[in-house]
């Protein structure tokens, strides 16, 4: 998974599954861009995600979360439940706003 930490106001986390960034997703009035700005940095293990969830959950940062692994570790990890997922051509996503 990706992750890269976004610090202004509030901390935002974007958690993605890797081989999502750069790729457009639309479905009826839906749109996702994965956008590479956003959500491309480091490179993270399971564990490691969820930690920084942990980390950032604490401190009441967002959470903006792409794809299969990531949702399932941020389900995991109790900061969205299963009514907050949307899915965009069978990607999942969800925002986590602490």
């Amino acid at each position: 998974m990706q992750v890269k930490i976004h610090h202004s106001y509030r901390g935002v986390v974007a958690i993605c599954d890797s081989e999502l960034i750069g790729k457009t997703f639309e479905e009826g009035n839906m749109h996702i861009f994965v956008n590479p700005n956003f959500f491309q940095g480091e490179d993270k293990n399971k564990k490691e995600v969820l930690k920084i969830i942990e980390k950032g959950a604490a401190e009441d940062y967002n959470f903006n979360i792409v794809g299969k692994e990531a949702v399932k570790t941020a389900l995991e990890a109790g900061i969205i439940n299963k009514d907050g997922i949307k899915y965009i051509q069978g990607i999942p996503v969800a925002l986590s706003l602490l």
